[in-house]
């Protein structure tokens, strides 16, 4: 049976390694007896107050129970698609086992694994790209010759200074491709993008309004939208310095503009083509193309890191 346990992230110190590591959801090394005893008192209440096992209401199936993911893109009231769901990687690391980290990027960043399923929300993984989120681009990032050496240390030394791994909140951009779900609302004016880990929250305005002249950097931005057929294009603007992109300690900054095309091929998938506009951490612009697959029957859990966070006290 599944509890919140299941569905935690964890940043784990391990006593044979010198630095911090991310493991799956899923706990997969030994429990104390005190955390056996509260799992198990959390069993029933957690299962019942999160609606891990509730059927999601509208989904289409095959004659065999599965679901269509090639099915019709579901429409709002105005006839535009509707991302509404629950989003995961569609394009999952291959690295299965050992230390994930960024100095560890070849089997994260291999071909990606062909499953046209739903994403299990027992076991959901990391992408291909959260190492490195320009992996697919001939020749990498194109980086300015200040942040070259910046990502080459933070690399070396697994991200000691990972924003992440201090419980500070993840960017849009790099939370498409952490192992957290991420849920969208989506209402004809307004896209909320709602991310389980810390409770984070995404607004993006559809009503194509202008962006704000000089806006007070934050985490994520300011972002609206409008309609080019079937696509939604986003625009942002309005991060903070050194915004963390991926686990390599890639950076958006104040500078930057990134255009996001949201597209809803089908009932099961999501493509968004993200383009950054950065002059002062790239030398020019570049596009990655981002995939996310449908969850169903599950609910987002709370992920809150500095709930029993241990790793920090490790970083001193």
């Amino acid at each position: 049976m599944r509890t919140t346990y299941h569905r935690l992230y964890a940043l784990v110190y391990a006593s044979a390694m010198p630095r911090p590591f991310v493991l799956r959801r899923r706990y997969d090394w030994s429990i104390t007896a005190s955390s056996v005893i509260l799992g198990t008192l959390l069993v029933s209440a957690s299962l019942a107050a999160q609606w891990l096992e509730y059927p999601t209401a509208g989904v289409p199936r095959k004659a065999d129970g599965s679901v269509n993911m090639a099915a019709p893109t579901p429409r709002l009231a105005d006839g535009k698609p509707d991302f509404s769901g629950i989003w995961t990687t569609a394009e999952p690391s291959r690295l299965t086992g050992g230390l994930s980290s960024p100095s560890n990027q070849a089997a994260a960043g291999a071909a990606p694994i062909v499953d046209d399923k739903p994403g299990d929300s027992k076991a959901i993984r990391g992408s291909r790209q959260m190492s490195n989120i320009g992996v697919d681009l001939p020749g990498g990032l194109p980086y300015q010759p200040w942040l070259v050496p910046i990502v080459k240390e933070r690399t070396a030394n697994d991200a000691i200074d990972d924003p992440h791994i201090r419980c500070l909140p993840d960017n849009f951009l790099r939370a498409y491709g952490l192992p957290h779900l991420l849920k969208f609302v989506h209402t004809p004016g307004l896209l909320v993008v709602l991310n389980e880990m810390n409770g984070g929250y995404r607004q993006v305005f559809t009503d194509a309004r202008p962006l704000p002249d000089n806006p007070n950097p934050s985490w994520q931005g300011y972002s609206s939208a409008k309609w080019a057929g079937d696509t939604l294009v986003v625009d942002t603007i309005g991060l903070r310095d050194d915004t963390w992109i991926d686990w390599s300690g890639s950076v958006l900054t104040e500078a930057a503009k990134v255009r996001e095309q949201i597209r809803r091929p089908g009932f099961g998938h999501l493509e968004i083509q993200v383009t950054v506009d950065d002059p002062k951490a790239y030398t020019k612009p570049w596009t990655v193309t981002l995939k996310q697959r449908i969850v169903v029957d599950s609910e987002l859990i709370d992920e809150i890191c500095l709930e029993n966070e241990k790793s920090l006290q490790h970083l001193k």
